[in-house]
């Protein structure tokens, strides 16, 4: 199958975003051009021309609003016009090409295909060389993009495969040089958290490479553990309002509750403020189809649900976290 590639390009009347993003130009950064043209890309791969057909429009645009032109080549939609094309480095995530893909997929779900974006960026033929240069260093982030070389059409670019390094001398490393490295490694955790990962490496009897460290800190954050929830708790004030009477009684009972479980030596936090209720009824017999698990959440019990006439056990869970929780 050949490759192919299609722009998409709101038809003059849809044309807002390219009118937001001309006026942040001029406006950001002191230029004076005087138009500009934003076409989104995709380099197809896999696909049959009748496929490409059925995509163009409900894929990768819609008719009332785009113009869709398909290339069996790199093609040339710029024309003479001056442009800045933007893609994504190998190995980032492309969320416009997989949504694209995944859409592919409903019209033909044994395609084997990949799609690669990109974005256009027209400008009109005399527009100087320096402020392109302006705009180019302004929309494209080194971190994760790159120019596109529009006369290639092709698959081939991989991710470059670099190895892991040991980062040699961590366990070796002294208490008063724990501040220094975490700064130096730009990590979430503090001196106190990096004593306790160089005490299991040195238990280990070795070094950990650099991913092993990354990982330990993103799970250290507070995103992702909640120190918020397990910070505790040393004195509840209740200011005066018109609610007062109510929470002091809803404190009183959260007392009492922590008192018939015998939990009044553990530490008072957030976390224990949601999941107490669980834990009575449960203590109570009231809840027998509580889910038993190490995560802490307020309650979270089986029940059975029919599934086009099939029983399932599935999960009901009035709480979990405050919000989606990176390290489920």
């Amino acid at each position: 199958m050949k490759a192919f590639r299609v722009y998409v390009e709101k038809k003059p009347a849809f044309r807002v975003e390219a009118s937001s993003m001309l006026a942040e130009l001029n406006e950001n950064l002191s230029l004076d051009i005087a138009g500009l043209r934003l076409v989104n890309v995709y380099d197809l791969f896999g696909f049959s021309k009748e496929l490409v057909s059925q995509s163009a429009y409900g894929v990768f645009g819609e008719k009332v609003t785009d113009d869709v032109t398909v290339y069996e080549d790199a093609g040339n939609y710029a024309g003479s016009s001056k442009y800045i094309a933007i893609e994504y480095l190998p190995g980032q995530f492309d969320q416009r090409a997989a949504s694209a893909a995944d859409c592919v997929r409903l019209l033909d779900p044994g395609a084997v295909i990949r799609i690669k974006s990109a974005r256009l960026l027209i400008f009109p033929e005399g527009t100087p060389d320096e402020a392109l240069a302006k705009v180019r260093h302004y929309v494209i982030n080194p971190v994760e993009a790159r120019e596109k070389d529009m006369s290639v059409l092709s698959d081939s670019a991989q991710a470059p495969v670099k190895p892991v390094p040991v980062l040699d001398g961590f366990t070796a490393m002294k208490e008063e040089e724990f501040p220094a490295f975490c700064k130096k490694m730009g990590l979430a955790m503090n001196a106190d958290d990096l004593r306790e990962v160089v005490r299991y490496f040195t238990a280990e009897g070795r070094d950990p490479n650099e991913t092993e460290l990354r990982i330990l800190d993103t799970y250290w954050s507070d995103h992702c553990r909640h120190t918020t929830f397990t910070s505790e708790i040393e004195e509840i004030t209740i200011d005066d309002s018109f609610l007062k009477s109510e929470l002091e009684d809803s404190l009183r009972l959260f007392a009492d509750m922590r008192s018939e479980l015998g939990r009044e030596g553990k530490p008072l936090c957030l976390m224990e403020l949601a999941t107490i209720g669980a834990r009575w009824l449960k203590a109570k017999g009231r809840l027998e189809d509580l889910e038993q698990s190490e995560e802490n959440n307020a309650c979270s019990i089986y029940i059975n649900v029919d599934v086009d006439g099939e029983p399932q056990k599935w999960l009901l869970q009035f709480k979990n976290e405050t919000h989606n929780h990176p390290t489920e």
